[in-house]
């Protein structure tokens, strides 16, 4: 690749009509640091023994974003500032983070439980987005439970527009299995408004439900702003695994980013056969050699 020495030579000779002409071309085919997130939920268990350590291992293996998970008034035990002053020393930053609803369980900094105060800390760590990452079984039985939940996303969504954070909503698989005749995914995405919820479509997920996520880029342009980005092995368990080892089409995906509106991408692997530093430098690594021309 080109170095960018080389890079700013070059476009020292080029006249200003020649620079304006082929910048274009030049900035889709030149990315000193591509932007690689990865969902820290994947070392959830050395992050429960080594913070400071995880963190610092994390951007060593080449990750520049991160994406949070398991706010509850804190981040990982430390208060934002604290939080903020770890990721920078790391060359880190956190675009995005995960949150829980809140109905069954009074979680601080869910939804429905002390959601303002979730948002200002997210403010405060440089948070763009905040996402609804899970729904617990008894929050999501009946398509009214769903109606309850497009309803307090619109809520929260407000708010977070507010600090100028968007809020989105993550899948799983169950949202596109029928309820009463409807799919909760089609409740989730038709009832909230779309400036205020937007969504991260995990990859996984999606093609296991049996959803080709190029078809749902087209059915919702632009609103698909965050991706996870993990494999499905070859067995019939169809288990988790690292990318570019597994048989999902990454590359096909990856070309509809600008249809997808997709800004920032996590890797994640739920569970991994070993030690998940060793899984995560191999999807780095695919996705470093296969993947980031596209984007």
């Amino acid at each position: 690749m080109t170095n960018r020495r080389t890079v700013l030579k070059n476009m020292a000779l080029l006249t200003t009509g020649s620079l304006l002409a082929g910048k274009s071309a030049w900035a889709g085919s030149f990315r000193k640091d591509p932007r690689i997130g990865l969902q820290l939920y994947t070392l959830r268990d050395q992050l429960a023994k080594d913070v400071p350590g995880t963190i610092k291992h994390v951007a060593e293996l080449g990750f520049n974003e991160v994406e949070t998970f398991g706010y509850n008034g804190k981040f990982f035990g430390m208060d934002a500032a604290a939080y903020k002053a770890l990721l920078d020393q790391n060359g880190l930053k956190a675009p995005s983070g995960h949150y829980m609803y809140g109905s069954n369980i009074k979680m601080p900094g869910s939804l429905l439980n002390g959601w303002e105060k979730a948002v200002d800390d997210a403010a405060a760590i440089g948070q763009e987005y905040m996402v609804l990452a899970f729904l617990m079984p008894d929050e999501r039985k009946t398509l009214d439970d769903y109606k309850q939940v497009a309803a307090d996303l619109n809520k929260a969504g407000r708010i977070c527009q507010k600090a100028g954070i968007q809020l989105c909503y993550h899948n799983h698989d169950f949202e596109f299995k029928s309820v009463d005749g409807t799919l909760p995914f089609s409740i989730l995405t038709e009832r909230t408004d779309p400036a205020l919820v937007k969504l991260e479509l995990d990859l996984y997920w999606a093609v296991k439900a049996g959803q080709d996520p190029v078809a749902l880029f087209g059915q919702l342009p632009g609103r698909v702003a965050l991706w996870h980005v993990k494999d499905m092995d070859k067995t019939e368990k169809k288990n988790f695994t690292e990318v570019g080892n597994g048989t999902i089409d990454f590359a096909a995906i990856f070309k509809q980013a600008k249809l997808s509106g997709m800004t920032h991408y996590f890797v994640e692997q739920d569970q991994c056969p070993g030690n998940p530093f060793d899984s995560i430098k191999q999807s780095i690594g695919y996705i470093k050699k296969n993947l980031v021309r596209y984007v």
